[in-house]
């Protein structure tokens, strides 16, 4: 608003903005479908959620709702604790990201490894598709399994009652998604799909599901608000769902945010994205919603069509709202077969194979990050997938990182040193130190300290090329500064930087070594051994 607000620019951000709800309305419908819920409740959540994240937005375009990221873990929740405990537990999660947003994370969720987000993007893709094979199919199963594998036994078991009305709409559905955008960027392809195959079904009396066929009529008015029904045994149960759905949350929008950043050559506010995730994911269940976030294709399309401000987002919430109110009876017209082909669509644009396959050509580390993080996602669920994939990912990462340490014996160097290294006097001995020198590397530390065969009169560690320590270095030095006066041996720290100093003055080093012993430069360190050596000497003539 401060850069000015014109008359060109709101007509641009309504056009947009009717678009992307007349978008919203299937996917609204489908995600909450797959997430055994009621198709009214994606529609709520599209609207509440969809409003509260545009108006409180870090980033200019984004466009809210439910998502297909979701699916799986709402579907596990209301499976376990019903609607209530999954009203709760996206309570739960709006106070967190809240939360995470005031203590300013933003930053810190963009750090998750992207073997990791791809992994259980491509994962969640594999399990939507799965779920909509009964749909797609027009399959009649009388008790779906839980698990991944035994799902695709029961299809199998079910071949013989696939509906071809049902399996011809769910193809022509992804047929005219796919061929859409290559006519025509205003009409959205879902909205055509759906115009055509219901059109198919009720004016050739088909013999496939429809909405209604299975949910009912969908409602046309919007629900009381209504706190959600809080008890402690469920309280503590959905804490790790709870976090799950803030974590997923927080992912999903800041990566609709870069994205949006890449398109437009803006740059949004990650702890503001994170507030108005929050705020939204507060108030959606208050009136029925489920889970909502930044929603990538959405925001996307807002932009190819002229969104700029986050008018259109609030525009887009408003379109959804008019279309539920008086539209909203019409959705049970809608055959299951036609949302199922809708999902399909969305599972494969979310599968990424590409980026998928381009990170199976990488190094071996990321590809296993993805593949266990791939695995876990399908076989277990999100949750472990991304608790296994990060914690894999760091200590890979840590692994890698005490490889390049390197601690070695000056003197034992065949490949030449600079000449501040020359003159090295007897009983002095030259250990340098490149790289962090963390936890990963202390071991290393340890077994070359021990290959020294002659114990020195005066050790020095050549700290010149070490950006940073740890606790755990710390104690490795404090161990070795401890043997080595019990051997009366002493320590110079040289080319120790101010961070590293800073670390070494809140330990009780500084005490033990002496800050006489802690030198700039290796030149320094040297004249300094050689004054303790003749002093040592001169007292030991005495």
């Amino acid at each position: 608003m401060r850069e000015g607000y014109s008359l060109a620019r709101f007509g641009n951000d309504l056009l947009a903005g009717v678009i992307v709800g007349i978008v919203s309305l299937p996917l609204s419908i489908a995600f909450a479908i797959a997430s055994g819920l009621k198709p009214e409740q994606g529609l709520i959540t599209g609207v509440i959620a969809g409003f509260a994240i545009s108006a409180l937005s870090g980033s200019r375009v984004q466009i809210g709702g439910p998502t297909g990221a979701f699916i799986i873990i709402v579907l596990g929740i209301v499976q376990h604790y019903g609607y209530n405990g999954l009203a709760m537990a996206t309570l739960m999660a709006g106070g967190m990201l809240i939360i995470m947003g005031v203590a300013r994370l933003g930053d810190v969720i963009k750090y998750i490894p992207y073997p990791v987000t791809v992994g259980f993007t491509s994962g969640i893709a594999l399990v939507i598709f799965t779920t909509q094979i009964p749909d797609l199919f027009g399959m009649t199963i009388a008790h779906m399994p839980s698990h991944f594998i035994h799902k695709w036994g029961a299809f199998v078991q079910a071949c013989p009652t696939i509906n071809p009305f049902s399996l011809a709409l769910g193809f022509l559905t992804i047929l005219i998604i796919t061929i859409c955008p290559r006519i025509t960027q205003r009409i959205p392809g879902p909205i055509v799909a759906i115009l055509v195959t219901t059109a198919l079904v009720h004016g050739l009396n088909l013999p496939v599901e429809t909405i209604a066929g299975r949910f009912g009529d969908v409602p046309n008015r919007f629900p009381t608000p209504q706190i959600p029904h809080f008890n402690f045994h469920d309280f503590t149960m959905l804490i790790q769902p709870a976090m799950t759905i803030a974590l997923l949350a927080g992912i999903e929008s800041l990566l609709s945010a870069v994205v949006a950043d890449g398109m437009l050559g803006s740059r949004h506010r990650s702890n503001m994205e994170l507030i108005a995730q929050g705020v939204a994911n507060l108030f959606s269940p208050i009136f029925g919603g489920i889970p909502a976030t930044g929603a990538i294709a959405r925001t996307a399309t807002n932009i190819k069509n002229g969104g700029r401000t986050p008018i259109a987002g609030i525009i887009s919430a408003i379109t959804l709202l008019a279309l539920f109110l008086f539209c909203g009876k019409w959705a049970g017209l809608i055959p299951m077969a036609t949302l199922a082909g809708i999902l399909v669509v969305v599972a494969y644009n979310m599968s990424e194979i590409h980026l998928f396959g381009k990170l199976l050509r990488s190094q071996r580390s990321d590809v296993l990050v993805l593949l266990v993080t791939f695995g876990l996602t399908v076989l277990v669920d999100l949750t472990m997938a991304i608790e296994v994939g990060v914690v894999m990912a760091a200590i890979l990462f840590m692994h890698s990182m005490a490889k390049m340490t390197n601690i070695h014996l000056i003197e034992d160097d065949t490949n030449g040193r600079p000449h501040e290294y020359d003159g090295v006097p007897d009983g002095v001995e030259i250990f340098e130190i490149n790289g962090p020198f963390f936890f990963g590397a202390a071991d290393k530390f340890r077994d070359t300290i021990a290959e020294i065969k002659k114990k020195p009169k005066v050790l020095i560690l050549q700290m010149q090329h070490v950006p940073a320590v740890d606790a755990t270095a710390i104690s490795a030095l404090e161990s070795l500064v401890s043997q080595s006066q019990k051997e009366g041996t002493h320590i110079i720290f040289a080319g120790v930087n101010k961070r590293v100093f800073k670390t070494l003055k809140n330990t009780d080093l500084i005490t033990s070594v002496g800050m006489e012993n802690i030198l700039p430069d290796v030149q320094l360190a040297l004249a300094q051994a050689i004054a303790i050596i003749e002093t040592n000497e001169e007292l030991a003539e005495r």
